[in-house]
């Protein structure tokens, strides 16, 4: 399931290909009949809360976004939803997001979608949406949700979320003194939408690795410092996750120790995977997927078990700490977020 990052940027894509353009929209596979009714409107906008995508939708360009007649089209790309790109040189910034990542054209012709006529595509049985503008298209495939809301109903989602870190808006208050208040532990309330927007699983391990937090630790246990210092280490790996479209938590002293990874069966997956001067995969975290291997900082064992329905993983050594995070400074001088470059260089 694509992290919160991964929406932000595909929001950027929609609104750099089509953003106060009249586009076409329709439902090949006719799931999403509402597609008919918004056939000729403008995109104004398209933004991500979490891992929802909003695309607002007026009929005219002189109405502005937010006026009563928009409508916003929700989605939830979930565990299997995807969108592609096609169109003329620079339309997209991407070419897919979520997963599969495959370009429209090749599964129906063989071919990249540099070789082939972007209007002569033809869309995949199985995309629920598809939008058409005068540069390029954009098809969405089997997502979690898809529907038409009006303002009211746009809301009532984004209220029941949890602030996302990468919102300017965002109201970190909100995640301390909920996680705070709570008896459930800390890996839980990661993975928890109504207490932080867009966290996933790779983030999840990842921060509380660098906050020396062990992930079964009950939130009221934690200082409100303890918690703040999650947020403020999420907001930017996470801005760097939607500039670049890739998760890298770990210092640059620390990736070529142990630079292994438990690879899955299709492996862990980024953005740019193919790209000699990226941070490798094998080189981008500490504990997520490095299970049975060494810590990269103190060489103990990475464990992982069952916890809020996925796979959580630790270092049982460097992931002790419950009330004092001071203490394990002391211990470790060198712990990755003592040693946290700046922010402008910051992964």
């Amino acid at each position: 399931m694509p992290e919160g990052h991964t929406v932000h940027r595909l929001a950027a894509a929609l609104r750099a290909g089509f953003g106060e353009q009249r586009v076409r929209t329709s439902s090949p596979q006719g799931r999403f009949s509402e597609a008919a009714d918004l056939d000729g409107w403008v995109l104004a906008n398209a933004e991500a809360v979490g891992k929802h995508l909003f695309l607002a939708f007026v009929p005219d360009a002189s109405v502005d976004a937010g006026a009563p007649v928009t409508r916003y089209v929700r989605v939830h790309l979930g565990l299997y939803g995807s969108w592609t790109f096609a169109g003329e040189p620079g339309f997209a910034t991407v070419h897919a997001i979520g997963a599969p990542r495959v370009r429209i054209g090749e599964r129906e012709e063989g071919l990249d979608d540099g070789d082939v006529d972007w209007r002569r595509i033809v869309p995949r049985p199985t995309t629920r949406l598809r939008i058409a503008g005068p540069q390029g298209l954009a098809d969405l495939t089997g997502p979690t949700a898809c529907e038409v809301l009006d303002a009211a109903g746009r809301q009532a989602v984004i209220d029941r979320l949890g602030p996302d870190p990468l919102r300017a808006d965002a109201d970190r208050r909100r995640f301390v003194d909920r996680v705070l208040a709570s008896r459930t532990a800390i890996g839980v309330l990661l993975m928890n939408q109504d207490v932080i927007a867009g966290i996933g699983n790779i983030y999840r391990a990842e921060v509380l690795f660098r906050a020396r937090l062990d992930p079964t630790v009950p939130g009221r246990d934690l200082t409100r410092g303890m918690v703040e210092g999650i947020w403020e280490d999420l907001v930017p790996l996470m801005e760097y996750g939607a500039r670049t479209g890739r998760i890298v938590t770990t210092q640059p002293e620390h990736r070529d120790i142990e630079a292994r990874i438990v690879e899955r069966s299709r492996g862990t997956r980024q953005n740019g995977d193919e790209d000699p001067d990226v941070v490798p995969r094998e080189k981008s975290f500490y504990v997520y997927h490095r299970q049975t291997l060494p810590c990269r900082v103190c060489a103990t064992e990475i464990r992982s078990a069952d916890m809020a329905a996925r796979t959580v993983f630790w270092c049982p050594r460097c992931q002790t700490v419950r009330s004092r995070r001071a203490a394990w400074s002391r211990e470790h001088p060198a712990a990755p977020w003592a040693l946290a470059p700046e922010r402008s260089e910051r992964p």
